[in-house]
């Protein structure tokens, strides 16, 4: 394909690429995301094409590797068009049955369809999975339906349109109005209007601006960034031109963190195929617009998804925040106006220019306008990525699309917003999730990460982890968060083993202050929250933890033992077989004891005491009974076999 000199030119090429697609021609779409590439689907990608063409299907039926479909608790995932069939966890052995019996006989490979879990019936669209049903998928949706690496696969989807409506039909403050009249506000965390923060740029003075694509996404268990940038990442570079033009920029930069390997080489794919047509370098489109993309990977510094440790790392130099004011829109890379904005907010760019800002302000609440992608994880039964209509609940996020708790227990919290996020409890289900709700509920938006927690998990010890987390990530530049966070840690660690004291928490809130007041940037100032949000919502745990000496979850090692109740034991050995420590007293007819001295609690005794001898006991904060003497613990045949 030659170079595209003008959008009539671009208008003719996608005519064409439509006009040689047949809509009900089948299709296999693969996922090829990471999540489904690290369950094996490369195999079943390349077991499609094999035996598509073994059959002698090559020309009858196309077969493509696509973006995150977003159901990575069922990965590898496979969609046969035009029906929409969807199969979940497919192997390489599972192809053949596939290409003979769906695309070559029409019928249906039941075992691969999803099952219902309340009504036992087998769903055949991936549209009608109750996973996607409750969802809107703006900005996610088209990474199911193209080939990453493919620009065809996105202009036929319409993409460049936006570019080509901004450049051509739009001032570059006509842009800029439309992104504000949208209300999209940043889907990194801080969630600050888009649209003002490209007008602080535009109006900064200078010749030289720089636009940044912020995927560095550190925090644990969030991916949303990451599967955008592998699986759309033409939205992005489309976005960020849009921007660009906007701001007066013709340099940008995407900063993702080296170990998205699938991103760093997708979106460097992107951008060689971009330039060579005309999207990227000298005047775009014919439009005398000049603009340019650099892929950045960076070492992996939690940190360094703040914006200015981000420029600073950008340089060259160690990724650490500095003072603002000046912001990044006046003094920013290399000293020159600079917008930083995430991955998920340029992606919805286009579709804001495409169709109107209305379109996107219809959806969502008052404040917080569109949808938002999250990264659903934790104890949850269908894990994956989501994308809601902000103000949609927290409980129909937890139980309509992710299928609630597995096991039979019970939701006990979910902290939304990353490692400096918050933990909210079952009683706030119906708390509407936006920008706002969140941050008043003690929690905050963040980039979209949602962890579920049930039961069994402890709150205290929740914060302890998140606060490690932070402790470990800290610059060190500023006292607060290299001082503060690390005592917050110290004393949290002491009071799951059992050795807090009631002034802790004193001590606790005061450093929390402290941090909050007076830290360098967002990390130390949002760093206290995962103590304040569980010690608001589970103060009870901290005071059982403190004063009583137990963990009510049962989770805390220091403060829990294991012990086999003795008329339920039935010598059956499995506990003493499998304890890695050999702290388990027994035989064939005789009650098993466990060496309190030598138990290590690691729970397998447990874990493989069968469920109808109910045997072995967790306890906390009660002493265990002194075992039966030796004389007392021999098993009656006739008992044991009972």
């Amino acid at each position: 394909m030659e170079r595209i000199e003008s959008p009539e030119q671009l208008a003719t090429i996608r005519r064409a690429i439509l006009s040689r697609r047949d809509p009900v021609k089948p299709r296999v779409s693969v996922c090829a995301g990471t999540g489904c590439l690290a369950t094996g689907g490369t195999s079943v990608l390349d077991a499609f094409r094999a035996e598509v063409d073994k059959q002698g299907l090559a020309a009858q039926v196309d077969v493509r590797g696509t973006g995150c479909h977003g159901f990575c608790e069922k990965g590898p995932i496979v969609v046969i068009g035009p029906e929409e069939i969807c199969y979940l966890q497919v192997k390489p052995e599972d192809v053949a049955e596939i290409v003979t019996s769906t695309l070559k006989e029409k019928k249906l490979v039941e075992r691969l369809l999803y099952t219902d879990p309340v009504t036992g019936q087998k769903v055949v669209q991936e549209s009608e999975i109750p996973f996607y049903k409750h969802q809107q998928r703006l900005v996610f949706g088209p990474n199911r339906k193209i080939d990453p690496t493919n620009l065809d696969d996105y202009l036929a989807i319409g993409g460049y349109q936006g570019l080509v409506k901004a450049l051509f039909e739009m001032a570059p403050e006509q842009v800029i109005a439309e992104v504000k009249a949208s209300g999209l506000r940043g889907r990194g965390g801080a969630g600050f209007p888009t649209g003002r923060k490209w007008e602080l740029a535009r109006q900064s003075p200078g010749d030289i601006k720089y636009v940044i694509v912020n995927c560095d996404e550190g925090d644990p268990g969030a991916y949303m960034d990451r599967s955008l940038m592998e699986g759309n990442p033409f939205s992005v570079l489309e976005g960020l031109t849009i921007g660009a033009y906007a701001m007066g920029a013709r340099e940008g930069y995407i900063y993702v963190r080296q170990e998205y390997a699938l991103a760093v080489k997708n979106a460097g794919t992107a951008i060689a195929r971009a330039r060579e047509l005309g999207l990227l370098g000298k005047n775009i489109l014919g439009s005398g617009f000049d603009f340019d993309i650099k892929v950045h990977r960076g070492a992996g510094a939690f940190v360094c998804g703040e914006e200015t440790a981000l420029m600073l790392s950008l340089e060259g130099k160690p990724g650490e925040p500095r003072m603002r004011p000046p912001y990044p829109a006046v003094k920013g890379l290399w000293g020159k106006p600079t917008n930083i904005n995430n991955v998920e907010t340029w992606a919805t760019v286009p579709a804001i220019i495409n169709q109107g800002a209305r379109a996107f302000s219809a959806i969502g609440t008052e404040r917080s306008k569109g949808t938002k992608i999250f990264s659903l994880v934790g104890k949850i039964t269908n894990t994956g990525l989501v994308e809601v209509p902000m103000g949609i609940t927290l409980g129909d996020i937890i139980h309509k699309i992710g299928g609630g708790i597995p096991g039979g227990k019970k939701f006990k919290a979910v902290q939304t917003g990353g490692p400096s996020g918050g933990c909210i409890p079952k009683d706030k289900l119906d708390l509407k999730v936006d920008f706002d709700e969140l941050t008043a509920a003690g929690s905050m938006m963040g980039s979209g990460g949602m962890i579920v927690m049930d039961e069994t998990t402890c709150m205290v010890d929740v914060a302890r982890y998140f606060t490690e987390f932070l402790t470990d990530e800290s610059c060190g530049k500023c006292t607060p968060c290299r001082g503060g966070l690390r005592q917050m840690h110290r004393i949290l660690t002491r009071i799951t083993q059992g050795k807090g004291e009631e002034a802790d928490l004193d001590r606790l809130r005061q450093l929390s202050e402290l941090a909050k007041e007076v830290s360098l940037c967002a990390l130390g100032k949002t760093g206290p929250n995962p103590f304040l949000s569980t010690f608001h919502y589970f103060k009870d745990e901290y005071e059982a933890h403190i004063k009583d000496k137990r963990c009510p979850a049962l989770s805390c090692k220091a403060l829990i033992s294991y012990y086999i109740e003795p008329d339920k034991c039935k010598a059956c050995m499995l506990c003493m077989k499998q304890c890695p420590e050999n702290a388990i007293e027994g035989g064939k007819k005789t009650i098993h004891v466990i060496i309190q001295e030598k138990c290590t609690k690691c729970g397998t005794c447990l874990d493989v005491c069968p469920t109808r001898f109910d045997a072995v006991k967790k306890l906390s904060g009660e002493p265990v009974p002194p075992p039966l003497p030796q004389a007392h613990r021999l098993i009656a045949k006739a008992s044991k076999t009972a």
